[in-house]
């Protein structure tokens, strides 16, 4: 798939969100071989003279995975004291990772008050741009423990990736998932469900497909990710929707391989 190729192929600065979905296993506790996996794809990419900045989810199940005996327990208050807990976790599973490369990371968590104050964003974009500059990897997360708009499904890492990309002005955005990308219906209950592989006209291509139901970890579906194409897509940055539970697949989607759908107008 050349076009999907070019547009990271073309791209310096790349921002790439990491589901929830993606990072847990079966029992909803984190997946650290995908998380390395994922640390290895970005070290690549940097060696090839690439920026990246890295939005993940993942607080919450890391949360579960730390203190197991709140998984079920319904009350906001826990579900947020469950993401202050599993941030930690979170951070520290990437700094082991990328420090195996002798790579940084570095913590930015944002609610979406931040990209509405002009000098706030200023202060994002600053940092930003010197952690990338200095060799470091920026990990953004939208800040659980205070928003409670994401746990509650009102907000969502989809949209806060598209914002740090406008942000930023990133040249692609890359969502992982834990599909091949936008099927005509889903792939998960439809055998013969279509894989999209390119979308230019967002309207159009929702009037025709089947946007009904969300994974059970994280709070953004299909349609999330489509808006979040939009937005970006409105200021001439391309997007892919790629498997992120797959292996190498942004590597194989630079080398022209591997499933995934390409939104750009």
């Amino acid at each position: 798939m050349k076009s999907m190729s070019d547009a990271i192929n073309n791209s310096r600065k790349i921002v790439i969100k990491i589901g929830s979905n993606v990072l847990s296993d079966d029992n909803g506790t984190v997946n650290r071989e995908i998380l390395h996996n994922i640390a290895e794809q970005v070290v690549r990419l940097m060696e090839m003279g690439k920026q990246v900045i890295l939005v993940s989810s993942g607080a919450g199940i890391c949360g579960v995975g730390a203190i197991n005996k709140w998984s079920r327990c319904g009350d906001i208050n826990y579900k947020q004291a469950l993401c202050a807990i599993g941030q930690v976790e979170l951070m520290m599973a990437y700094k082991e990772y990328f420090g195996d490369y002798d790579i940084h990371v570095g913590q930015i968590l944002l609610t979406a008050e931040d990209f509405s104050d002009a000098s706030r964003t200023l202060y994002i974009r600053n940092a930003l741009f010197t952690l990338v500059d200095e060799g470091v990897v920026p990990i953004i997360n939208e800040n659980d423990s205070v928003c409670v708009d994401e746990i509650n499904s009102i907000g969502d890492n989809d949209t806060l990736s598209a914002l740090t990309t406008n942000l930023w002005s990133a040249d692609v955005l890359i969502i992982l998932s834990d599909i091949d990308g936008v099927f005509d219906k889903d792939p998960k209950t439809h055998k013969d469900a279509k894989l999209i592989t390119e979308i230019h006209d967002i309207d159009e291509t929702m009037k025709s497909i089947d946007t009904d139901g969300k994974s059970s970890f994280g709070t953004g579906g299909v349609v999330c990710k489509i808006e979040a194409a939009r937005t970006v897509n409105n200021y001439g940055i391309p997007m892919l929707l790629l498997n992120g539970k797959k292996k190498n697949i942004i590597i194989d989607a630079l080398a022209g391989d591997g499933a995934g759908t390409l939104f750009t107008k």
